[in-house]
């Protein structure tokens, strides 16, 4: 059974940095493509940042620049550094182990609130 946790969320100021984690276990990862996706109040779960197997990245348009996503394949941990954050920026925030077929498997996900 594949369980991801979250961790890392919080309030800061507009400007301002974090670092969400996200430990895997139950899984093989080193072979799994990951991802951290965030949801807003009132709007649909929206794809974040992904990061392959080995090791190719991609970012949705709103935080490519500011928004590092990475793994550690030895600790079977994900991270996502988010610098310069917006209060647009202000969601739930999931990990996500891809699938090539049907729905990811999610975490709980971390809240993220940036507000002055």
């Amino acid at each position: 059974q594949v369980q991801l946790v979250e961790s890392g969320g919080g309030l800061v100021q507009p400007g301002g940095s974090l670092r969400l984690s996200c430990v895997v276990s139950g899984t093989f990862f080193s072979i799994d493509d990951m991802a951290w996706y965030r949801q807003a109040p009132a709007k649909p779960r929206e794809l974040v940042a992904t990061i392959s197997s080995g090791g190719t990245t991609t970012y949705v348009d709103s935080v490519k620049g500011r928004f590092t996503i990475s793994r550690d394949n030895a600790q079977k941990m994900v991270y996502l550094q988010m610098n310069s954050l917006k209060p647009e920026d202000t969601a739930a925030y999931y990990c996500a182990r891809l699938r090539r077929v049907g729905l990811p498997d999610w975490g709980q996900g971390t809240q993220v609130t940036v507000s002055s």
